[in-house]
């Protein structure tokens, strides 16, 4: 715990050369390359003690403090609250801040400037809401070390478990000499030239001469996805038979299914090996073992259906239905791992049309809006591709608001189970009754980190209202606020858009589509919101925009209101009896 790099190193300030001197060409070309020069002031750090530094001495390992660490989400409301920091960023950031006050303007240009600065890691345990990324901002001379392709020093976060606190240890690359200068390379671990140069857009900016089309990945993208979830593939079977009076016996972890599923054909087991059926809460691996020992045992799960559930593999399955773009249900979308430089070229291209460029930033994996970030600050997309593996997708910039009379017109997303019987052929239906989530504030395209303008999903956020209207009540209202759209063309829509999505999914073999598996059947919900668009011939349109596809959602809200939705799906499901069961199908 001792801060001795002050003993080896000094912070230099690099002067900037005035107009009348003798400037060479080159440095002169080399200046105007920098971003708005003149306006920052320039650091460098040097290695000022008079012997150097030697690689393999052990004392030459230096401890760097974290002037901030914060999650992007509450990062304004520190900047607000903390004493003292807003000045010290500013100060760090090369801002001019004078006031005693933090005003919004120097807060939003920290904001915008910080995504320089910032470094991340997170915690591998504890809760979901304890693995979001951390981000922090080293002190100020851990800051001002610049960047170099030959880098004299690494750096990397250790978090001291004893103290609960991170620092970020700094140590030598090579011998130096005093003088020399500290350097570390800001794309650390990139070694394709082309994402680097994106990786290292924030310090040097460029414009991108890349296409930004993204057409589907190749086969082999599709099965290192099967490899790497470990998933193993059934053999071929024939669909089982079943007696027509045949009472199923069912084995489940799931408390709603326990607690609501009470039709006469099914009957619970505690024995695994017994059962008929296998409804399971979390992922199931090894469909060969299933499919050669027992074949005509029922699974409420399909193998490969990541393709639906995980974002980025929606996102490419989509492109069947609409090309390298994707289709018109599905908001424009990018995987940062694969997709950086078409992203960027993208961004840069809207931003020269002057076409509105609002982007949201979400983790492959994780659901409730964590780690989810809209933004229109491009450096900010592109380092937080760092933190965690995301997709980052056109935000819907004129949703289909709806006039609550206690706040104004809010934003609201619309949930649909959808129940799929079999791959081949294809047969899905919905559930008929869905169900809406609501924004708590009036909608605008600003103060993009206020969670209850832009997010839907209050039930995990604390404190906040959640707004329920049942869909029976919900469609008259609808109707009222918008008489040209009757909510049944409305609905067609939608499930047009769910036909496209299950035959695209469904449309080519494991692993790069659905798994046919006879014994397999599945519940999903999607979310979706509508936009405004304009068809072919010209007319306003209200165009669905499927969000996520979610697997073995929460079916808690369903079960209170209709005690008979597990009936209606295990009869849909397995029994094949639709009579009397609220599903409509859909394909």
């Amino acid at each position: 715990q001792i801060f001795d790099a002050g003993d080896y190193f000094g912070i230099m300030q690099v002067e900037e050369v005035d107009d009348e001197e003798e400037v060479d060409e080159e440095m002169e070309e080399e200046f105007k390359k920098k971003p708005n020069p003149g306006n920052e002031p320039c650091f460098k750090v040097i290695v000022t003690n008079e012997n150097g530094l030697q690689a393999s001495n052990p004392n030459s390992v230096f401890l760097v403090d974290h002037a901030w660490t914060f999650r992007a989400e509450h990062a304004r409301q520190q900047l607000r609250q903390v004493p003292g920091l807003l000045h010290r960023m500013a100060n760090l950031m090369g801002i001019a801040f004078h006031g005693e006050i933090p005003d919004e303007g120097s807060i939003q240009h920290v904001l915008q400037e910080m995504w320089k600065y910032s470094q991340t890691y997170q915690l591998s345990q504890g809760t979901a809401e304890e693995k979001v990324p951390v981000w922090y901002i080293m002190d100020e001379f851990g800051s001002r070390i610049q960047h170099s392709d030959q880098p004299s020093f690494a750096a990397a976060p250790l978090f001291y478990m004893p103290q609960q606190i991170a620092y970020t240890i700094l140590w030598p690359l090579r011998d130096l000499e005093t003088g020399d200068e500290v350097t570390r390379d800001y794309a650390h671990g990139e070694t394709d030239r082309l994402i680097r140069k994106c990786v290292l857009l924030p310090w040097l900016p460029e414009v991108l001469d890349v296409s930004s089309s993204t057409p589907e990945p190749p086969d082999e993208h599709y099965q290192a996805i099967l490899a790497e979830n470990k998933e193993k593939l059934p053999v071929a079977i024939n669909p089982p038979v079943y007696a027509k009076d045949k009472v199923f016996k069912v084995f489940t972890d799931i408390p709603q299914v326990l607690n609501s599923l009470t039709h006469p054909r099914f009957v619970f087991t505690d024995n695994e090996g017994e059962a008929d059926i296998l409804y399971n809460f979390s992922h199931f691996k090894d469909y060969r073992k299933l499919s050669e020992e027992r074949p005509e045992v029922m699974v409420n799960q399909f193998p490969c259906e990541n393709l639906l559930t995980v974002k980025d593999c929606l996102a490419s399955i989509a492109r069947r239905a609409g090309g390298p773009d994707g289709p018109r249900w599905l908001p424009r979308t990018f995987n940062l791992e694969t997709e950086l430089p078409q992203f960027i070229s993208c961004f840069q291209q809207r931003d020269r049309r002057g076409e509105d460029n609002h982007w949201i930033c979400k983790p492959w994996n994780l659901a409730r809006s964590l780690d989810t970030h809209i933004t229109n600050n491009l450096n900010s997309i592109i380092r937080h591709r760092e933190s965690s593996p995301k997709v980052v997708c056109k935000y819907i910039e004129e949703p289909v608001l709806f006039e609550r009379e206690d706040v104004g017109q809010v934003k609201f997303d619309v949930r649909y189970v959808v129940l799929l019987r079999s791959v081949q052929p294809l047969r899905l239906y919905s559930y008929d009754v869905f169900w809406l989530r609501f924004s708590n504030r009036v909608f605008s395209l600003d103060d993009l980190d206020d969670y209850e303008k832009h997010f839907t999903v209050m039930n995990y956020a604390p404190g906040a209202t959640l707004k329920q209207v049942h869909c029976e009540d919900f469609i008259p209202l609808f109707e009222k606020q918008y008489p040209e759209y009757p909510w049944t063309t409305v609905q067609a829509s939608i499930f047009k858009a769910f036909a496209e999505l299950f035959q695209v999914a469904t449309s080519k073999p494991a692993p790069l589509g659905i798994c046919d598996y006879p014994s397999s059947r599945a519940i999903y919900a999607i979310d979706l919101m509508l936009k405004w668009d304009t068809s072919r011939d010209g007319k306003r349109i209200m165009q669905p925009q499927i969000l996520e596809v979610n697997f073995n959602p929460d079916c808690d809200r369903a079960c209170k209101y209709h005690p008979t939705f597990f009936n209606d799906v295990f009869s849909t499901l397995f029994l094949d009896e639709t009579d009397n069961c609220h599903v409509t199908r859909i394909v």
